[in-house]
């Protein structure tokens, strides 16, 4: 199977020539298969924003390549505008970017900017509206009169409904209550499943990164230091508490239980970890 995206030895210098001069991505190669949900994790600092924002385009390589369906985005202009519809990218807290006076021509901005017809159009917010649960009354209010976790989901119905192939989050969750992340995290879930569409997130909860991802990249330093299915990523926890990220509940766990000299397996389960720290209680109650 050719990959939908792919990343070729990517290299981007900030400030080349000055004494700001800042080396953001080293080297970074990795492909991402069509249906594929991707996280992305890393200290700040380490250059996850900056490769996200080469993937559409914004950004323009130092050196090295960015590939959708097997063509090089920035070998034509014509190519380069295509992959910032094809990769739709969702900035963090993007509510701070609405601006238009009713929800619905929010969403509407980005397929008016494609070109399209207008019954198109209205599809298109309409089943964006959807798939991030706006009802019908609240596409017609402004923005600014809905809560924090309503004008996410606008934000995100904005890129969803330009209808790309990948979708990239930054931080789709922060800031949100449980029950406004469960939502999101849903709601792309279903956009996903939908459109088959290839989803790739950035976040700090290892625990939604753990449950939901396929893959994921770790970066550190400008580098990608990881490329694995969660298992096998934190299956190298101390290497990932020494990069400055945190590690899921179960890892934490298992940590301690190899710190006190109990042999863990590799791959494990929350059930595995109950059953470990059982015997240990059980052990220490009959001394």
């Amino acid at each position: 199977m050719e990959p939908i995206l792919e990343v070729k030895n990517l290299n981007y210098i900030y400030s080349i020539g000055t004494p700001f001069e800042h080396q953001a991505l080293d080297n970074v190669s990795f492909a991402v298969n069509r249906g594929e949900f991707i996280g992305i994790i890393g200290h700040t600092g380490s250059g996850k924003s900056t490769l996200m924002q080469q993937l559409n385009g914004l950004l323009k390589p130092t050196s090295g390549q960015v590939l959708l369906d097997g063509q090089d985005i920035w070998s034509d202009k014509k190519l380069t505008r295509q992959a910032r519809f094809r990769v739709g990218l969702v900035f963090q807290y993007p509510e701070y970017q609405l601006f238009e006076e009713t929800v619905y021509r929010d969403i509407a901005f980005g397929p008016k900017n494609m070109g399209l017809k207008e019954d198109e159009i209205d599809r298109r917010v309409r089943e964006a509206a959807g798939f991030v649960g706006l009802t019908e009354n609240q596409l017609q209010v402004s923005p600014f009169d809905l809560s924090g976790g309503q004008k996410r989901r606008v934000a995100i119905a904005g890129v969803i409904a330009m209808e790309p192939e990948v979708l990239i989050l930054d931080e789709p969750t922060a800031g949100l209550d449980p029950i406004g992340r469960a939502e999101i995290l849903g709601n792309i879930e279903s956009y996903r499943k939908a459109k088959n569409a290839t989803i790739m997130m950035v976040s700090h909860s290892m625990e939604d990164v753990a449950r939901l991802t396929d893959r994921l990249l770790v970066m550190n330093g400008s580098h990608l230091a990881m490329d694995a299915t969660p298992a096998e990523v934190f299956t190298h926890a101390e290497e990932l508490v020494e990069m400055g990220l945190n590690i899921p509940q179960v890892t934490q766990v298992f940590l301690e239980l190899r710190k006190m000299g109990v042999e863990v397996p590799n791959v494990y389960t929350i059930g595995q970890a109950v059953d470990a720290l059982k015997a240990i209680r059980g052990g220490a109650a009959k001394c």
